[in-house]
């Protein structure tokens, strides 16, 4: 199939979780026999973090102006199978016009931010990644969250076609690796700031550093505001590529995963975080929310923690306790959580609701391009 996608990003990992996600899709659709062409719009915060520049079997197409690509957005859907439109992205609106009118892909529209899109949609807002009749016109939409996501998108935006696509992880990006003693620490996390997340980190990260002045305690990430409630023992490494994940999460004797409070509350929807550290080798200590027994094993692959105690309990734990389940929470990663699971998975959906004559043959690699303009 030639699969063409209107989102966020894919060529910059700065700020946001879009990129890894389709970097890796992309990969395992590649994998598969498939094309993908990227449409992005170039923008300054982006470009200056920009941290991909191979796309194998992909065409990466970078814009100023959606206008200056509307030509070559109408020429790549007329021989597409599939159009997807992903949430934030920025030009969205005028991308599901030109899909709805090339009347050839599969239109779909996939929510990577599902319990956000709703509580704004229950809140009354608008929605500038959706269009104004909501989802009903899309041939198939998919969610990075399961659970009653499904049954929600359909009640409150009109959605015909739900499926869940959850996030996953590349493990030739994150495996093992040998320890840094630059992200050396007993208690690790790795996200940008978010203030919906911050009770939650306060409650599991800061208030242990706090009680273990002796311990280490490291965070990654940007966006951390000057008024962060640091303390001596919480050390800091600006935003880190994707490159050095596997090094932050291989070097600290426990990693922390904290959920946005929106997907929290909705549940059945883990953070890609979460299987970069399990791929990596980590033994991670997370929040809790319905849904996560579909993912891993609680304290037999990933340790659970509700408060400060919990989390200096599990950070006690013996090397070989720890040991155990750190190979355990990869193990599963392998088998069920990489970017090929999900790109097969992707690909299943999408030939099955492309009718068999619209299916063209295999088409031979695209080069990847660099477009401004």
């Amino acid at each position: 199939m030639k699969i063409v996608v209107f989102g966020l990003t894919i060529s910059s990992s700065w700020g946001n979780g879009h990129a890894t996600l389709w970097r890796g899709l992309t990969k395992g659709l590649a994998r598969l026999g498939h094309v993908v062409v990227f449409f992005e719009r170039d923008v300054p915060y982006y470009a200056y973090h920009r941290d991909w520049h191979t796309c194998p079997n992909a065409e990466l197409v970078l814009f100023q102006s959606f206008r200056d690509v509307r030509e070559k957005v109408r020429a790549e859907l007329e021989h597409a199978d599939a159009a997807i439109v992903t949430s934030y992205c920025p030009d969205a609106a005028l991308a599901t016009a030109e899909i709805f009118d090339a009347n050839r892909p599969l239109a779909v529209f996939y929510d990577l931010d599902t319990p956000i899109t709703l509580s704004r949609v229950r809140a009354g807002e608008t929605i500038p990644y959706l269009p104004p009749n909501g989802l009903r016109d899309f041939d198939l939409v998919l969610s990075y969250t399961g659970g009653s996501a499904a049954s929600e998108l359909r009640d409150l935006l009109g959605a015909r076609v739900v499926a869940p696509l959850y996030g996953h992880v590349d493990p030739d990006v994150h495996h093992s690796v040998e320890p840094s003693a630059r992200y050396r620490a007993d208690l690790s996390y790795l996200g940008t700031y978010a203030a919906d997340r911050q009770a939650v980190l306060e409650r599991l990260f800061v208030e242990p550093a706090r009680r273990r002045p002796q311990q280490r305690f490291l965070i990654g990430g940007a966006q951390y505001p000057d008024d962060f409630p640091w303390t001596e023992n919480v050390f800091f490494v600006r935003h880190l590529p994707p490159s050095e994940h596997a090094a932050f999460f291989s070097s600290s004797r426990l990693t922390l995963n904290v959920t946005r409070a929106a997907m929290a509350r909705m549940g059945w929807c883990p953070s890609g975080r979460l299987f970069e550290a399990a791929a990596s080798g980590a033994v991670i200590l997370s929040d809790d929310w319905p849904g996560f027994e579909t993912f891993y094993e609680r304290n037999g692959e990933v340790l659970i923690a509700r408060d400060a105690h919990e989390a200096l309990r599990a950070i006690d734990l013996s090397d070989g306790v720890l040991r155990r389940i750190a190979r355990a929470a990869r193990e599963r990663t392998l088998d069920e959580h990489t970017c090929h699971h999900r790109a097969r998975s992707l690909s299943t959906l999408l030939e099955e609701h492309i009718s068999p004559s619209a299916l063209r043959n295999a088409r031979p690699p695209l080069m990847c391009t660099h477009a401004s303009n």
